[in-house]
Parts: structure tokens; sequence; C-alpha cells
């Protein structure tokens, strides 16, 4: 950040409400996405171990094509924020009906090669010959529910430029009682296995979709924007979100890379570093929402060319981060005798688990400043520096984590990496944001 005035007390009360009141509902939103995972697993888990084991590995599968694309709510956010910041609703609601296009674009594109590629895609992974045909039905039905996936990534973005997080939050929690209420109906009920499993989800994330277009379409129509297809507009889409493209892709071979070292480490490993790469996956959630408020909050500052609020609003959410990353570094420790049992008794699991959480703890005040900057420019479409950052960060991570199997230091040095990994993105993204070059005022970028 460029050095500014500490602000006023009014001023950092007026960037608290706007934190919460983005953050709050933003944090259920997340959290409730990866319920329906949940919720199908413990459903499909009563059919047999194959159909839970074919659930996995299609559900690893969706979960992946999905995270891909998860720029359709990032670079979105952004561009709406900005416009409404310089108060144009009617260009702001047109330019998320462009990603709402763009985001059925892509999903037609994902079905065409899903449906005939769904027995290579689960023979990738080795599935066994009683799981794979489960893989392979529940991942073509599922399949057909993407397009409505992307369009909630896409309209929750329009919403969050908005400055509207409560409605994302109600729908992902209509969404996951309807999964719930579906699948049980279907598996049981209808007596449909794994494929009602699938078909169920798949109604509750076209209801989903359906929920975000009547709230979308109703605000078109209330300030006169188009809602037909513009091309030029979903190319304008596309092009801001390859770069959040390029930067999800290089985080994902981080977390891939940080699996394989483990599984090259021995069962006990692997096993200690899925457990922590949960509980890491449940504290980004919080620390994603202030992320999430923090693009909402600078695109809108910027599209008001109020450069001050943003550097301000920025200086605010960093101690957010680093508030948050400690207390939730506080409760990782505390909850450390609570939380270990639940996944193993296996005293050798412990004894590899407990040093590596150690440093999982001690990272999250690193995690939180990350987290926050990530939105800050994400806010600012500052999407090329993201996606240079993040190749770098592999580029240093990859060959330090791939040594520790020859080195030494098993998985605690292995969760060392993984802090190298945040150090080096906090550096880069602590440098972007002092230079002050992400302002860029005005309703475009």
């Amino acid at each position: 950040m460029t050095q500014a005035p500490a602000p006023p007390k009014a001023v950092r009360r007026q960037h608290d409400r706007e934190i919460i009141s983005l953050a709050v509902p933003a944090f259920g939103a997340l959290v409730a996405e990866p319920l329906f995972v949940m919720v199908d697993s413990a459903i499909v888990g009563h059919l047999g171990t194959p159909q839970l084991a074919g659930l996995a590995i299609a559900a690893a599968l969706l979960t992946t094509a999905v995270s891909v694309f998860v720029f359709l709510a990032y670079a979105t956010t952004a561009a709406v924020a900005r416009r409404v910041g310089a108060g144009d609703l009617q260009a702001a609601i047109r330019q998320g009906m462009d990603g709402i296009w763009l985001a059925l674009l892509l999903g037609a594109a994902v079905i065409a090669v899903t449906l005939p590629a769904a027995p290579w895609l689960v023979g990738l992974f080795g599935a066994s010959d009683t799981a794979a045909p489960y893989a392979v039905t529940y991942l073509r039905i599922s399949s057909l529910g993407i397009p409505a996936m992307l369009v909630v990534l896409a309209a929750s973005g329009v919403l969050r430029g908005l400055q509207n997080t409560r409605t994302p939050l109600y729908v992902a929690v209509g969404g996951f009682a309807a999964n719930a209420l579906l699948n049980l109906g279907l598996v049981y009920g209808a007596d449909l296995g794994i494929a009602g499993s699938a078909w169920g989800t798949v109604a509750a994330q076209c209801g989903m979709a359906a929920a975000y277009l009547v709230v979308v379409v109703r605000g078109a129509r209330r300030h006169g924007a188009s809602l037909r297809p513009d091309p030029a507009g979903i190319r304008a889409s596309a092009q801001a979100g390859a770069p959040l493209l390029v930067r999800t892709l290089s985080l994902r071979a981080v977390l891939l890379i940080a699996t394989a070292v483990a599984a090259r480490l021995g069962d006990t490993d692997v096993a200690a570093h899925q457990i922590l790469l949960s509980l890491w996956s449940l504290t980004a959630f919080a620390l994603d929402a202030i992320a999430i408020a923090g693009q909402a909050i600078i695109g809108r500052y910027l599209g008001a060319d109020d450069a001050e609020g943003a550097r301000q609003a920025c200086r605010r959410m960093v101690q957010w981060g680093v508030a948050s990353g400690l207390v939730l570094g506080v409760l990782i420790v505390l909850a450390r005798p609570l939380f270990i049992p639940l996944f193993s008794s296996d005293p050798a699991l412990h004894e590899t688990l407990l040093p590596a959480l150690l440093v999982v703890a001690l990272s999250q005040p690193i995690a939180g400043v990350v987290f926050v900057l990530d939105g800050v420019l994400m806010g600012a479409g500052d999407g090329p520096y993201l996606a240079w950052a993040m190749l770098l960060t592999l580029a240093v991570f990859a060959p330090v984590a791939l040594l520790i199997p020859t080195l030494g230091g098993g998985l605690t040095a292995l969760w060392w990496a993984m802090t190298l990994m945040m150090t080096v993105r906090l550096l880069t993204l602590w440098r972007r944001a002092r230079s002050g070059r992400w302002i860029v005022t005005g309703a475009t970028r």
C-alpha cells in the first residue's frame, strides 16, 4: 500500500461495518457450498463402499472442473463493483449478464467434453473395477449441472459487485436444504442409488441458478439493461478472466504437487496431509470471506474515483486479515486435542500430524494478509499481476517441495514448504499493494 495517514476512527468504523456486512454472509455462503459434497457422501456411503469410492472420484473431478472457472465470480465482482461505484447500475448489470452468458458457454463446452470422456477421466484416478461404473454414472449425470454451477458463480459475482452478499447466502442455504431432501428421496425413496444422488444434486444446482437469474433479470429490467448476449461483452469478460484462470491453475498445481509429495512420503504422511489440507481449506473459507468483501469494496471505491478511500479500505482489511489469522492460529492450537482424534485413533498418525499442525497454525496470520491482498487486487482488476505472481510462487515452491522426499523432514518439512509458498505470495502481493500501481480509477480499468 502507498503510505497514507491513518484514517480517523469514524472512517475505520465505516470500513468495519462494510467489511462485516459483506464478509459474514459471504462466509455462510462459502461454507454451504462444500456441504453439498458432504451430504452426498453421507447418503451414498450407506449404499456401499464401491458407491462411496465412485462418488469420491467423480466429486474430485467435478470440484476441479468448477474451481478452475472461479474467475467467473471474481472477475465479475470487480467489474460490476466498478460500475456501481461510478453510479451506472445499468452498465453494472449488463456487465454481469456478459459474465452469465460466458458461464453458459463454458458449461456447454465442459458437458461436451465430460460426457464422452467420463470413463477415461475416471480411469486416470486408477478406480477399481467395482467403483469405476459408479464414478462414471455420477460424473456423467452431474456434469449436466455444470452450466448451472457456473451460472451460480457468475451470478454470485454480480450480486457481490452490487454489494449484496445476503442473497447468495440465502440461495446457498436453500440449495443445501433442497439437495439433502432430493438426495434422500431419489436415492432411497425412488431407489435410484448413486444416480439418484447425482440427479438430486443437478436439480438443486439448477434451482439455485434459477433463483439467481430471477434476481438478476429483475434488476436488469428495473434499470433497463439488455438481457441479450453481447459477443463483444462476452469476449471482454473472457479476457478479464484469463489471467485469473492462470492464477487458479497455478494454485491448483501447488496443491497437487503437495499431495503428490505427501503420497511419496508414505501412507501415514499422506493421510495426515489430507487432514491438514481439510483444516487449511476450512480456515481459507473464513479468510476468503474477507477477500470477497475486499473485491466488492475496492471495486466500488475505484469506480467512484476515490483512490484515497480505496487505500484506506485496503489498509483496514489488511488489519482484519492479520487479526483473523491470529485468531484462527490460536484456535487451531487450542482445539488440537479435540480436532486430531476426530479423524484417527492411530498414534503414529497423531505423532506425524502434530508438528505439521503447529506449522499450519503459525502460518495463519500470513494467510490472512495473503487472502485479503488477493481480494484487493482482484477488486482492482489487477489480474495480470496476480497471474505472474502466482506463477513465480509455483516456480519457487515446486523444486523445494519435490526435494523433500530426498532431503528428509517428512510432512512437517512439506508444510514448511507450504508456508514458504504463502510467504512468497505475501511478498509479491505486499510489494504490489505498496506500489499503488493497482489503483486505477474509473468505471473500467
